[in-house]
């Protein structure tokens, strides 16, 4: 079993004090296999949002990516730049042009192009593909792509490979990052476009243990309609996590509900925030 485990969110949509809010994600994991980074945000909030945390992005040994999306890919180059033997686990889907889609309007959603150039530098021996799941240490592991079989669940927004709405992007990237501790699961996760239920199931799955102690990160519910928000709700009741930290593009209608339900289980993310495990 794990024996430390310390989780810093560096960038999130809120934050308090000094530190900049962001439109992103970015968590900060403090383990007893090594330092790891979880997504990177946008960009701009997360050097000085580490330096203001006392954070040091250099010594990092490892960076995650959940998912190819902006905004949590805008800050590869520096952390990089910075962290110069880090080693870089994502899927390689992580790395094609994605927009999405409202009406007409195409908005580009993909890896900012200096990101992907970053990656693509990167020396073979420190870039890991996580096309299946993938063991990190004994008690850490990324899912990899995750089995979309809830009926209910879907990619979370009009996502597509193409500006001209044909080719639908089930972002196929998107991945969770789990961690067996003592007291069970703590799984992190970057929208969840996979699905919570799916992404929850699938860890429990991968390690054969069903208790979940936190799930943190953005659960990507503000698009969600009643029928998926109910059978979320069901089911987590009766998963029963001990603790779930909704962040970034969850959803305050969502995080209602969640706080509604689970109460005092409930406690909503935001840059600065450490959970101790």
């Amino acid at each position: 079993m794990h024996s430390r485990l310390a989780i810093t969110i560096l960038v999130d949509n809120e934050a308090t004090g000094e530190l900049s809010p962001e439109h992103g994600l970015s968590l900060w994991l403090e383990t007893s296999a090594g330092r790891i980074l979880f997504d990177t945000g946008e960009g701009s909030a997360l050097p000085g949002n580490a330096s203001k945390l006392g954070i040091d992005l250099a010594s990092a040994d490892l960076l995650a990516l959940s998912h190819g999306h902006y905004d949590h890919t805008g800050g590869i180059c520096h952390v990089l730049g910075q962290a110069t033997g880090v080693h870089l686990y994502g899927h390689p889907a992580a790395l094609q042009p994605r927009y999405a889609i409202l009406g007409d309007v195409a908005a580009l959603a993909s890896m900012p192009s200096e990101s992907v150039s970053a990656v693509q530098q990167l020396p073979a021996e420190r870039l890991h593909w996580t096309v299946s799941p993938t063991l990190i240490s004994e008690c850490i592991g990324l899912t990899g792509p995750i089995p979309r079989i809830t009926p209910y669940e879907d990619a979370g927004g009009p996502f597509y490979l193409d500006e001209k709405k044909l080719n639908p992007d089930s972002i196929e990237d998107d991945q969770a990052l789990w961690i067996n501790t003592a007291s069970g699961l703590v799984i992190c996760v970057g929208c969840c476009h996979a699905g919570l239920v799916n992404t929850i199931h699938y860890v429990r799955h991968l390690t054969g243990v069903s208790r979940i102690r936190a799930i943190i990160g953005g659960f990507h519910l503000f698009q969600a309609n009643d029928e998926r928000l109910q059978q979320t709700i069901a089911v987590l009741q009766s998963i029963a996590p001990e603790l779930i930290v909704p962040c970034h593009c969850s959803g305050g209608s969502a995080v209602e509900i969640l706080q509604n339900t689970f109460g005092e289980r409930v406690i909503c993310g935001h840059g600065g925030a450490t959970y101790e495990f």
